[in-house]
């Protein structure tokens, strides 16, 4: 594929699920960053997909750290390189959205205010996938875990890529393993500057969503023509914070005929089965909502 390296640092034979967006997404990522990376991975479903020590299947320094402290435990690395005077070296906190909406904010949120030097990228499946599907501050309105197993989800999610925005830190984006070029264009643009960068990539999970594995591709699609989950990034330009939307985003802005209703990415998940008509459109009223909040940020 064009613009994606050939060079692997996830090895094949690795411990994910069948369909694992997640780990679709680290390898892009590995792949978009090169050998000299160091990873940290609090507690989640990479904790799992890296394999058991002394093996693992990633081919750049790893180390696991608790759920809430993958932030704090890479400024100390991105400290200890800045020491020794290595500046070549990306340190990576790859963490889930329970690491990261809820458990891991407070260490985000320190090492943004900080502007300590590293990478922090939520690898997003909407839930507590490795513990059980238990909700999360990402998981949306009307989605079904088993901490929500009745009536679904009756708060909408956080917004964290602008929670991030709005500490000023010089780059914010989001992706997805479906559009793999946009994909590594951020991760390295990321990684060409200093301070605190975030980027968070949606990865569809096919046993906490319930879609079938090989539907993974069209569920990551969907999330992005429907704008449930639009692409755009936020850099700093002559003192101002720039927004620009990307890939198919950017051109629904343009023509906004192009943009999908709600319903055939709900349709698809069985998490959202039994979802009542009025639920379905309040999470279509959100989605509107905070869809014509970013098309007007990228207009600013």
């Amino acid at each position: 594929m064009r613009g994606v390296p050939r060079e692997e640092y996830l090895y094949p034979g690795h411990a994910a699920c069948a369909g694992c967006s997640a780990s679709l997404a680290l390898r892009l990522t590995l792949k978009a960053l090169g050998r000299k990376t160091i990873m940290v991975v609090p507690a989640c479903c990479t904790s799992i997909i890296q394999g058991p020590f002394p093996k693992s299947a990633v081919a750049v320094p790893l180390m696991n750290i608790m759920f809430e402290a993958a932030a704090a435990c890479a400024a100390g690395i991105a400290a200890g390189l800045e020491a020794r005077g290595i500046e070549d070296v990306t340190v990576l906190a790859w963490a889930g959205d329970g690491g990261t909406y809820d458990i891991g904010l407070q260490a985000l949120s320190g090492a943004a205010e900080r502007g300590d030097n590293l990478l922090y990228i939520c690898y997003n499946n909407q839930a507590y996938m490795n513990t059980g599907i238990q909700r999360s501050g990402a998981t949306p309105y009307g989605a079904r875990t088993t901490t929500t197993p009745v009536l679904g989800k009756k708060e909408h999610q956080k917004n964290m890529p602008l929670i991030m925005m709005a500490h000023g830190i010089p780059y914010v984006a989001t992706a997805t393993p479906a559009y793999p070029q946009d994909l590594i264009r951020k991760v390295r643009k990321a990684a060409s500057v200093k301070g605190t960068r975030y980027i968070e990539i949606l990865c569809p999970c096919p046993p906490g969503w319930r879609y079938p594995a090989e539907k993974t591709i069209e569920v990551s699609r969907l999330a992005v023509k429907t704008c449930a989950f639009p692409l755009w990034e936020c850099y700093w330009e002559d003192g101002h914070q720039v927004v620009r939307l990307t890939g198919p985003s950017r051109l629904i802005a343009e023509v906004p005929e192009l943009k999908l209703p709600i319903e055939p990415y709900v349709a698809i998940q069985g998490r959202f089965s039994g979802i009542s008509k009025a639920d379905i459109r309040a999470l279509q009223e959100w989605v509107d909502a905070s869809w014509r909040r970013l098309v007007e940020m990228a207009k600013a």
